[in-house]
C-alpha cells in the first residue's frame, strides 16, 4: 500500500480546486484498504484513551463538503474504536432562533470539546463564509446591527469575517485545542451519481431533499468561496487538509491517516505517572482485594 504523506494534502500556499484531483490512489486493494483501516482506526481509539487521561489537550476536527461528500460515514468509519466518552459530534444545521440571538459563532464556541476530548463538527463555523455568502440573504436573519440590506454586505463584511474565523481558531489553539479541518473535495460528476442513487434505492430516499438540487446549480459560487475560504483561513495553528473523496474508502483513511501521523508527533501526550505513595503501595493493594 502506497505511503501517504501529511504535506501532500496539507494546504501551505494557495490553491485552485482546478489543478485538485478528487481521486487519489492508495496503491492497494479494497481489503487491504480495510485492513490498514482497522489497524489505524484502533490506534487512534487508544490514542484517545490516553488523552483523555492526559487531558491537556482538545481535538477540534472540522468536516466540510458539498452534499453527498460523505462526512456522516466518514465519522461513523473513522471513531468508530472511540470510547463514547471521549468523542462528541455536532451536526450545525440552520440556526435556531435562540442561536441567532447570539453572534454567529457562539453556537460554536458552547459546541467545543474540552480538554481530553474530540469534537467533531460536521459542517463548521466556516458556512458563515460559504453557504451565507452563496446566499447573503441568510445574513439579514443575524440582525446585525449595521446590516439592513443585503447592499450592506459587501467584501469588506467577508474580510472581517475571515479574520474573526482565524482569531476565533488562534485563541483556541493557544489554549489547548489541535485543530483539523478537513475539505472533502468531491467532483461534480461524482455527487451525480451519489444524488441518482439516494433516488434509485429506496433505502436511501429518506437523505435526498429537491434542495439538494438547487444548490448543485449552485456549484461553481460554493466552489469559489471554498477556495477563497481555504486560502485565507489555512494556518500553521490551524492547517486545511484537501481530502480527494470520490472513493469513500480512500478519503477515510487518509482522514484517519493524518490525524494520527499528527497527534503522534505531540510527544508530550502521555498518560499520567501514578502517585509515587499509590506506586509504591500496589502490592498491598492487591493483597487487600485478594483476601477478600
Amino acid at each position: 500500500m502506497k505511503k501517504i504523506s501529511i504535506d501532500e494534502f496539507k494546504v501551505t500556499k494557495p490553491i485552485q480546486f482546478k489543478n485538485l484531483s478528487s481521486t487519489y490512489n492508495l496503491e492497494a486493494s479494497e481489503d487491504n484498504i480495510e485492513d490498514e483501516m482497522e489497524e489505524i482506526r484502533e490506534d487512534l481509539g487508544k490514542l484517545q484513551d490516553t488523552m483523555y487521561a492526559h487531558g491537556k489537550y482538545a481535538v477540534l476536527v472540522c468536516l466540510q463538503g458539498m452534499d453527498t461528500a460523505g462526512k456522516d460515514s466518514l465519522i461513523r468509519e473513522v471513531f468508530k474504536d472511540f470510547n463514547t466518552r471521549g468523542i462528541v459530534v455536532h451536526s450545525f444545521k440552520v440556526p435556531t432562533e435562540l442561536e441567532l440571538k447570539h453572534d454567529y459563532l457562539w453556537r460554536h464556541y458552547i459546541a467545543l470539546p474540552p480538554r481530553g476530548k474530540f469534537g467533531v463538527f460536521n459542517r463548521t463555523h466556516y458556512e458563515n463564509v460559504l453557504v451565507t455568502r452563496v446566499h447573503p440573504e441568510y445574513i439579514l436573519g443575524e440582525n446585525i446591527p449595521t446590516i439592513n440590506t443585503v447592499d450592506d454586505i459587501n467584501d469588506a463584511f467577508w474580510d472581517k469575517r475571515m479574520e474573526e474565523i482565524n482569531n476565533f481558531e488562534k485563541h483556541i489553539a493557544d489554549n489547548g485545542t489541535i485543530i483539523f479541518k478537513f475539505f472533502l473535495n468531491l467532483s461534480k460528476r461524482e455527487q451525480k451519481n451519489r444524488l441518482l442513487r439516494r433516488l434509485e434505492k429506496q433505502e436511501k430516499n429518506w437523505k435526498f431533499s429537491p434542495g439538494d438540487l438547487k444548490e448543485r446549480k449552485l456549484w461553481d459560487n460554493y466552489m469559489d468561496c471554498y477556495e477563497d475560504a481555504i486560502n485565507r483561513t489555512s494556518k500553521p495553528h490551524a492547517p486545511w487538509y484537501t481530502i480527494p473523496a470520490d472513493d469513500k474508502e480512500t478519503a477515510r483513511y487518509i482522514v484517519a491517516k493524518i490525524m494520527y501521523d499528527t497527534l503522534k508527533t505531540y510527544t508530550d501526550i502521555q498518560e499520567p505517572e501514578l502517585d509515587d505513595e499509590i506506586k509504591a503501595n500496589l502490592e498491598l493493594y492487591m493483597q487487600q482485594l485478594r483476601s477478600e
